[in-house]
């Protein structure tokens, strides 16, 4: 098994640990962990397999389902024991959104050759589970939160599609793209990390405009 495919079970797998988690904050029953646990661990794959018109990955191979499954079945039962879930939610998404950002660029990149395509499935199948997630259950969204997420996955995928460009091994080049991903993602929580955020002007007087 390549380097890739294990980021994919991987970001799957914590994914859906996020949706159960939040499931758990919700008193869900059994049914609402398996729904939230599986929309967050297959929506950003989903949709990245619908734009690159190829067959959608669970579909084709239906153990990602049953990953999502299990874990959500697991942590029913097990989340409780867990003192802060939420803040764990978070770091469980940023080591998600690492693993499964990069296999994004992955399979853009080895679909289409184009980079640019690459780096943005890359963003959208390391985000969009997550942002699913957090509008399915009502949480605060990670995507209106000050610090930089997006662009963490950004540049993983960025540093993933460089160093698969230069000629790295492709077991280099995913484990760089992680580890930046992940990097800047932690910075962003442990540190507040954020971009300059838009800073609204008064508008014009109507009177003003000649």
């Amino acid at each position: 098994m390549n380097s890739a495919i294990l980021l994919d079970l991987l970001g799957i797998a914590l994914f859906a640990a996020t949706g159960a988690l939040s499931a758990s904050r919700k008193q869900l029953d059994i049914i609402g962990f398996l729904f939230l646990a599986t929309i967050t661990g297959i929506g950003g794959g989903t949709a990245r397999d619908l734009i690159l018109d190829v067959p959608v990955f669970w579909v084709e191979q239906p153990l990602h389902i049953l990953i999502c499954a299990v874990t959500a079945i697991g942590l029913f039962f097990t989340a409780h024991l867990l003192e802060s879930r939420y803040r764990l939610l978070l770091w469980l998404d940023a080591v998600a959104l690492a693993a499964y950002g990069v296999f994004g660029a992955y399979k853009g990149l080895l679909v289409t050759g184009s980079p640019v395509v690459a780096v943005v499935m890359g963003m959208l199948t390391g985000t969009l589970g997550g942002i699913l997630r957090d509008v399915l259950a009502g949480e605060p969204s990670v995507l209106m939160r000050k610090e930089i997420y997006i662009t963490a996955a950004m540049a993983g995928g960025l540093c993933y599609v460089g160093a698969s460009l230069a000629g790295l091994a492709l077991p280099l080049a995913a484990g760089a793209g992680f580890a930046v991903a992940l990097g800047i993602r932690s910075g962003a929580l442990a540190f507040g990390w954020s971009l300059p955020s838009y800073k609204g002007r008064p508008g014009r007087n109507p009177e003003d405009i000649p």
